[in-house]
């Protein structure tokens, strides 16, 4: 602590060019800047200040030596404030995107509220693709590549994509045996929000067979609109696991096409890149990781 003190001495001498005018500043008389500093020259072995009965310059040493010092002293304030903050309960408003589909974070984000009450929560669902930057975001959950060098991130978990259809549309329709025996069925596409592309099915095909497209008898651009079409017995969707889990468990819907399907995706959680991260936003990035990736 005695070298801080020697160079917050320093720093202030330097900014004020005067010993007396320093000690006014920090409450301390000027021969005790004037020793401080004379100690701080013999330790590093140059001169600081170039003094006369007049005035007081740096040496290009001593300017040198003061840019660093300049980014010590505002590094220790930055942790002094960041310890402050973790002493104190998160709280304030915290803005989140979410996708459509949100039975997979919902429970998390409700055990959220509770463990956090003071901190007020505004969450905008969309399956688009957002710039958290630019909108304003304190936090999003998305999958998929991360190309935002401004964002810094966490996994959350993966997820495979399925192709499902109900036990009454197979019934009617009969269950496909390869990829190519689609072209015969109806098939429900999502449609990318951002780009207004339809999302590839990720469908391993036989080497050397020839390429063909899947027919789109519905095309939507929520995930949620695609699983309600596909319950009501009017085609097959190409949907995450976690959103049909519930379904097929209870025989609304059954997976088809099994072999052929090769997938894994990540959620991530995404936030704008700083070193210090305000309490409510650490809160809720420990908070949403442990709950996520416990289960």
């Amino acid at each position: 602590m005695e070298s801080l003190t020697g160079i917050a001495f320093f720093v202030q001498a330097a900014e004020t060019r005067s010993f007396s005018e320093a000690g006014r500043h920090l409450g301390v008389s000027s021969s005790a800047i004037g020793k401080s500093v004379s100690r701080l020259e013999e330790r590093l072995g140059v001169r600081l200040f170039h003094r006369s009965t007049r005035n007081m310059t740096l040496t290009p040493e001593g300017a040198l030596f003061l840019e660093r010092c300049r980014r010590i002293l505002c590094e220790v304030e930055a942790a002094e404030l960041e310890l402050a903050e973790t002493r104190r309960a998160p709280r304030g408003r915290l803005r989140i995107s979410l996708p459509l589909v949100g039975m997979l974070v919902m429970p998390a984000l409700t055990a959220f509220m509770h463990r956090h009450p003071a901190i007020e929560l505004d969450v905008d669902f969309s399956d688009r693709l957002v710039d958290v930057i630019e909108e304003g975001f304190d936090v999003v959950i998305r999958t998929g590549q991360l190309a935002d060098s401004r964002l810094m991130s966490r996994p959350l978990g993966n997820y495979r994509l399925q192709l499902v259809a109900s036990p009454d549309y197979l019934a009617g329709r009969g269950m496909p045996e390869t990829p190519a025996d689609l072209r015969h069925h109806a098939c429900l596409q999502h449609k990318f929000p951002s780009t207004g592309k339809l999302e590839p099915w990720p469908l391993k095909r036989a080497q050397g067979s020839s390429e063909w497209t899947l027919p789109a008898s519905m095309v939507c651009n929520t995930s949620a609109a695609l699983m309600d079409v596909a319950l009501a017995g009017l085609g097959i969707a190409c949907l995450p696991d976690y959103m049909v889990r519930k379904a097929i468990g209870q025989g609304a819907l059954v997976t088809l096409l099994d072999a052929y399907v090769e997938h894994q995706g990540t959620f991530w959680l995404l936030w704008p890149s700083s070193k210090h991260l305000a309490p409510k936003l650490r809160a809720f990035i420990d908070f949403m990781v442990d709950e996520l990736l416990k289960n």
